[in-house]
């Protein structure tokens, strides 16, 4: 069902790559709410995803930028706002790898040139993104802008590694950044804490099936899916939730919230 909750808002979209991907969900609900949209990805991922296939289902542009280069996020920014003949509304930064998971390396031993590609893309990317809204004053007033995050940036899961730290440094950043954005531009900055998701990029995290057989155990509600977490990230695009920003939301059917569920047990007994 839609609610034209986004009619005439334009936004982009960063990190969509397949139809397991949050930003893809985010993309197909935004549209149907009535946005209009531009996706981008790095180049590398354009050649191993399909999102030409959705941006051609989406009628969106598609227009590459690795979201660590200040140059490409300059172009991107400039087409985008020629291809909207105006402003933006709204952005998704839904960015991050890290070559130290990737390769399994134990957070004791992290190769910290690796360590350094982990905070500039997962993190670090997230202030480039919104140093260049900023000075090319891309952002329409009361525009939203949200992040996804995870509940490692405040509680350790060990297999995480070095993104619970690029996690925890990215929250900041929508704080920091957010109260400049707000005071002069009127423009939300916010970071969903997303439930455990079965995303390409999560399947690379070791133990991930049964985090997210722990995490649904624990929830009351449940694990949230991608297509929920899509929802959630366009009541934020939407004009409903002027006066949020500079929030860590939670969206982890409660899991943030508990100590313990006796599910749990039931849970461990089968495993």
């Amino acid at each position: 069902m839609s609610y034209n909750l986004l009619k005439g808002k334009r936004g982009i979209i960063f990190g969509a790559l397949n139809s397991a991907s949050i930003a893809w969900k985010v993309a197909e609900r935004a549209v149907a709410e009535g946005a209009e949209i531009v996706l981008t990805n790095t180049p590398i991922s354009l050649r191993m995803g399909e999102l030409n296939d959705l941006a051609e289902r989406l009628n969106a542009p598609v227009i590459a930028a690795d979201a660590t280069s200040v140059e490409d996020l300059e172009n991107l920014i400039d087409k985008a706002m020629e291809h909207f003949g105006g402003k933006i509304d709204f952005v998704l930064h839904s960015v991050g790898m890290s070559p130290n998971v990737r390769k399994n390396i134990p957070y004791p031993e992290l190769n910290y040139t690796f360590l350094d590609k982990t905070l500039d893309i997962s993190a670090i990317s997230f202030h480039k993104v919104m140093q260049v809204l900023y000075n090319k004053q891309a952002m329409n007033e009361w525009g939203s802008i949200v992040a996804l995050t995870y509940l490692a940036a405040q509680r350790t899961f060990i297999g995480y590694g070095d993104m619970a730290d690029a996690k925890a440094l990215l929250e900041s950043i929508a704080r920091s950044f957010g109260a400049i954005f707000g005071k002069e531009h009127k423009v939300r900055v916010n970071t969903i804490s997303q439930s455990p998701t079965p995303t390409t990029a999560g399947k690379g995290i070791a133990g991930m099936e049964s985090m997210l057989n722990f995490a649904n155990a624990m929830s009351p509600l449940g694990n949230a899916s991608a297509d929920e977490c899509a929802d959630y990230c366009v009541t934020l695009f939407s004009d409903l939730t002027r006066k949020v920003t500079m929030q860590n939301l939670y969206h982890d059917g409660g899991f943030s919230s508990m100590g313990l569920n006796p599910d749990v047990f039931t849970y461990l007994t089968k495993e």
